[in-house]
């Protein structure tokens, strides 16, 4: 009898944990939204376009839903929540005629066409998708270690492999990934070296921006259980 008991409390364990914390629809919903950006993304701005933070992002919150795994979820949260609001603003404004970052111009570029610009619209609801799933899934507190690794890779190859600013930039591939020679795609930033100028980003990143939200998230979101 005790056997049988504690075989069946075994069972209802294994189900409990074989449960999904996220509902097939978000699933099902965030996939499809994926298979439409992926190659309209790639047809439009080309691969390189997918080392920015916010399309990183993407894909690790296509990890996140499907393997139910915080970690994945917590960085993209770390990485994002700020400068995806800084992009809200930045948009906002833009229908008023200015950009006070500049992150959002080529959203009124009309040279490029309407449905890419639309799919961006990710911006505006994507950090509203990660708070959900860190919330689900819990906080990993390892997140801001793993983004910050993440996020100077793909500087570092923005910065030495990718093209920097220019007046004429080529229609199928971006120019300046990640801001990392300034905040104009242009033409570089003039207050400092710009070694110096590369170096400070990589360097304010975690410190102003990645540090804050992980304090934020850590004080705030359930922990996620290891």
């Amino acid at each position: 009898m005790k056997t049988i008991l504690l075989s069946a409390t075994e069972n209802q364990t294994v189900n409990q944990t074989r449960t999904s914390r996220l509902p097939l629809a978000v699933k099902l919903g965030f996939t499809a939204f994926m298979a439409v950006l992926v190659p309209i993304y790639w047809v439009n701005y080309g691969p390189t376009n997918f080392l920015y933070f916010c399309d990183v992002a993407l894909f690790l919150t296509l990890i996140a839903v499907w393997t139910e795994h915080p970690l994945p979820a917590s960085m993209a949260a770390v990485g994002i929540l700020i400068p995806q609001a800084g992009w809200v603003i930045d948009f906002i404004c833009g229908f008023a005629g200015f950009h006070p970052i500049g992150l959002t111009a080529y959203m009124f570029d009309s040279s490029k066409p309407l449905y890419a610009r639309g799919l961006s619209l990710f911006h505006g609801w994507l950090p509203f998708m990660l708070v959900y799933l860190v919330a689900k899934l819990g906080y990993d507190r390892r997140a801001l270690k793993s983004w910050t690794l993440v996020a100077w890779t793909v500087m570092l190859i923005s910065y030495f492999f990718l093209p920097g600013p220019t007046t004429t930039p080529p229609a199928d591939a971006p120019v300046n990934v990640n801001y990392v020679h300034g905040f104009s795609d242009t033409e570089p930033q003039k207050w400092m070296n710009p070694q110096l100028f590369f170096a400070t980003l990589m360097t304010a990143l975690p410190l102003i921006v990645y540090l804050p939200t992980h304090l934020v998230l850590r004080r705030f979101a359930p922990a996620a259980s290891r």
